[in-house]
């Protein structure tokens, strides 16, 4: 319970974060996501349970940061063209990291598989620097915070302590509800999109929720950490192609 709820409230500042830095500058968004990937990476071999901790945190952390980088200095429209070869160089380094371990050492190919999924979903949290980019948040940043709300409704609801069958639709129910309000309150932003980004964000963080819930081994706090930030890092790219699909 006590991961639980410091993997809830990580992905709950890290939101808190993200919305309130765009509505400062494109570049506070950036820097933000790009901390939170590094942190999301430091702890992702540890919900793996995998060795080689440092190097292949070293390699899903370098690999987001240069898409961050990358989303928030690339010219546009397509903000993370450079996302796929960014994935590629941090899987690339996975595999060499393997490589370089030699035969016969523990764990290779969950360490593989499971830091190359690392690395493919924390590097999803560049979407949060292209998106922010994107003329609907430019200017009043309104789907960002309308994304803000319905993540946090379903956060909230992820907290309570009922079985999924319960939590899960109500979450989904929430975040679905939770956005086109708060879009009618706060932003402009049409409800339609904002309940069909609301409906993805709620999937999200209630599938998380699950995985938590049927996991057996027991989260320390780098993990627990990196459970929470990397979903909602992994919502950004959602939030980027949601933006440019229903606003084009």
């Amino acid at each position: 319970m006590r991961s639980a709820a410091l993997a809830a409230g990580a992905a709950g500042l890290a939101v808190v974060g993200l919305v309130g830095a765009s509505y400062v500058s494109a570049v506070s968004v950036a820097v933000l996501s790009g901390l939170l990937c590094v942190a999301a990476a430091i702890g992702w071999p540890h919900v793996l349970g995998v060795p080689a901790k440092k190097s292949q945190s070293a390699a899903i952390g370098l690999s987001a940061v240069l898409a961050v980088t990358a989303a928030a200095s690339s010219a546009g429209p397509n903000y993370m063209v450079w996302f796929p070869a960014a994935v590629a160089l941090g899987v690339g380094a996975v595999f060499l990291i393997q490589l370089l371990r030699g035969t016969g050492q523990s764990l290779r190919l969950e360490s593989t598989f499971g830091a190359s999924s690392g690395v493919f979903a924390i590097t999803l949290g560049s979407g949060w620097a292209a998106a922010d980019r994107l003329t609907v948040n430019s200017t009043n940043s309104g789907m960002m915070l309308v994304t803000g709300i319905s993540i946090l409704a379903a956060l909230a609801v992820s907290l309570l302590p009922w079985p999924d069958r319960l939590t899960a639709p109500l979450g989904l129910a929430l975040a679905v509800l939770a956005g086109p309000l708060g879009a009618l309150l706060f932003t402009s932003v049409p409800a339609v999109p904002a309940a069909v980004l609301g409906a993805v964000c709620g999937a999200v963080i209630v599938s998380v929720r699950r995985l938590l819930v049927v996991r057996d081994a027991p989260l320390n706090a780098l993990a627990a950490l990196s459970v929470g930030l990397t979903p909602v890092l992994s919502v950004g790219a959602i939030v980027y192609f949601l933006d440019k699909l229903l606003f084009a």
